[in-house]
């Protein structure tokens, strides 16, 4: 029976609404992005070998190049651990990062990546950047419901009379 008193159980939602929402989202260092660094590196010393560059130039060249993907691999790896705290329900504290307040928080997703830019409260541009290794699903999930979207709209092309 299509209108029986047994079909019509109203449900409760399954997620709470944006604004109840507080997030607190860990970023740290990834991994992945340290591994990259360091292969990029190597693969850099080993074109400057492949090149027709002489070898009494090409070989401190790319141990150059591979020592210092193997600096900025350390140099990521040595970020402190920071803490966001996003979509908070008082109205008057907008987003922090390890406690301090933060303004003009956008986040922009390249598949599974985040990349995340504020202003600190110096008034500089900041950036983080959450790979795959360092934000699980469900910390997407709460990314995404902390930072409400912002669309970018392109303005349609004027065309000539």
């Amino acid at each position: 029976m299509p209108n029986s008193p047994d079909l019509l159980i109203a449900s409760a939602p399954c997620h709470p609404p944006r604004e109840s929402f507080a997030g607190r989202l860990q970023w740290r260092p990834s991994r992945l992005l340290s591994l990259a660094l360091v292969l990029m590196g190597l693969l850099a010393g080993l074109s400057v070998i492949a090149s027709e560059m002489p070898l009494a130039w090409s070989i401190p060249l790319a141990l150059l190049a591979a020592g210092d993907g193997v600096r900025q691999a350390r140099r990521e790896l040595a970020r402190p651990v920071r803490w966001l705290v996003a979509g908070t329900t008082d109205t008057l504290s907008g987003p922090t990062l390890d406690g301090q307040p933060i303004s003009e928080l956008t986040v922009q997703w390249r598949g599974s990546l985040a990349f995340m830019r504020f202003r600190d409260t110096d008034r500089r541009w900041q950036r983080l950047a959450w790979w795959p290794d360092t934000l699980d699903s469900r910390g997407r999930r709460e990314l995404r419901l902390a930072i409400p979207v912002q669309a970018t709209a392109h303005r349609a092309t004027s065309m000539a009379p």
